[in-house]
């Protein structure tokens, strides 16, 4: 109760100072967001004349919020003791100063605010991450019948269940309930926040457990496969709950297994919102979410309506990355109807209209027609495809008669 108290009362005081705003311009339109990656095309933290790219594209696109990718796989694009910040070796320097602080400077300079985009729970591909070497193999991810994800080939499902189930995203995840990976991730994220003051945010990114194609809404149909089942999480719900945690085929206790799952996901939101903000009161919080509220609640145990109403995040970004308007329209109506809908920024798969960029521009318009916030992903992909630059930054281009596809497609985060 006392981390919830804090977060709402953080949120109150900022909102009644004006600090939560930050250095962008207080106009009545609403934000939009743009994801930039740190291992994608541009690679803006490494070339500075980048910087100029990406705030020139950041005006034409009405852009007010950038995400900048700074840690993924456990490598961080800052100096850091507790991640591999090899990374950070490559960015470019100009003066006493690194890419990240000119970034921030130039943006705030434009009246643009700037989030450190971090990868929470994955991973990537990277097995010999710092945080696993340090808290060893029992802090990954483990299924319910006793595999880690470290022995699953190429880090995706195992035969013989290869032929029925599909990582949804491979690679090497982390436990959320394992001892010590909280505070490894906490003393990380401080660590960022407390070199760069100047950051107006800290977004949260794979903050959830893995799930597995086709999805199972938690561990009580004993179907699917899921994860968090290493012997140390469930010492840990024995001990807490005095419940023996499903395993194998058991379907015992199995609520409240998925309840104790999710509240480990949440207790890291909070600790990481509560550390950031002991340094640095003014930063927002926020996450990319999965988009359908209720499929992140039982699937992925990701209570994201439940960290905006307890205010551990301050906005969240459900990732509606489809190119099937009718599911966007249908989206975009049950967020208007949300008490948290003026804390929502829809998140656009842009980089999947790269042949029909007249299509994104449409979705971004469905949008704006809404009081709801808006992300781009990616300024990688809109960078590489003209076309589609041009037709998201135009301010007023003719209607489109638009169809529905029909498919959605996964983002490399």
């Amino acid at each position: 109760m006392i981390l919830l108290r804090f977060g709402v009362a953080a949120r109150l005081g900022l909102l009644a100072t004006g600090l939560l705003l930050g250095p962008a311009s207080s106009s009545a339109a609403s934000p939009r967001g743009l994801w930039v990656l740190c291992e994608g095309s541009q690679r803006v933290l490494e070339s500075p004349e980048k910087v100029d790219w990406l705030l020139a594209d950041a005006r034409a696109l009405g852009v007010t919020d950038l995400f900048v990718q700074v840690y993924r796989g456990g490598r961080a694009w800052f100096p850091s003791q507790h991640a591999d910040a090899g990374p950070y070796a490559r960015v470019f320097r100009k003066g006493d100063s690194d890419a990240l602080d000119v970034l921030i400077r130039r943006a705030h300079a434009e009246g643009l605010r700037v989030h450190a985009w971090v990868n929470v729970f994955h991973l990537a591909s990277n097995p010999t991450a710092p945080i696993l070497r340090d808290l060893g193999r029992r802090a990954a991810a483990v299924d319910q019948h006793g595999r880690s994800i470290l022995d699953y080939p190429g880090f995706e499902v195992p035969p013989p269940d290869r032929r029925y189930y599909r990582m949804g995203t491979p690679g090497v995840w982390l436990d959320p309930g394992a001892p010590g990976v909280r505070d490894r991730l906490v003393a990380t994220f401080r660590e960022l926040v407390g070199r760069y003051p100047g950051l107006d945010g800290v977004h949260l990114d794979y903050i959830r457990y893995p799930d597995v194609l086709p999805f199972t809404p938690g561990a009580r149909f004993g179907v699917g496969l899921s994860f968090g089942y290493g012997e140390p999480s469930r010492a840990r719900f024995l001990r807490e709950t005095g419940l023996v945690a499903p395993v194998g085929e058991s379907l015992g206790n199995a609520n409240r297994w998925d309840d104790w799952r999710r509240a480990e996901v949440t207790r890291t939101v909070g600790a990481i919102s509560t550390g950031v903000r002991e340094l640095a009161p003014q930063m927002r919080m926020s996450a990319a979410v999965i988009s359908d509220r209720e499929r992140a609640y039982l699937v992925d145990f990701q209570d994201w309506a439940g960290w905006l109403d307890a205010g551990l995040i301050d906005f969240a970004v459900p990732m509606l990355y489809t190119t099937d308007d009718r599911r966007l329209g249908y989206s975009l109506d049950a967020y208007r109807g949300l008490a948290q809908s003026r804390e929502l920024w829809v998140g656009l798969g842009s980089w999947l209209f790269r042949k029909e960029p007249e299509r994104a521009r449409a979705q971004l318009r469905m949008v704006e027609g809404t009081p709801l916030g808006s992300a781009l992903f990616s300024w990688d992909a809109l960078r590489e495809t003209p076309g589609l630059l041009r037709a998201l930054s135009r301010p007023d281009p003719p209607p489109s008669d638009v169809s529905a596809a029909g498919s959605d497609d996964l983002a490399p985060r």
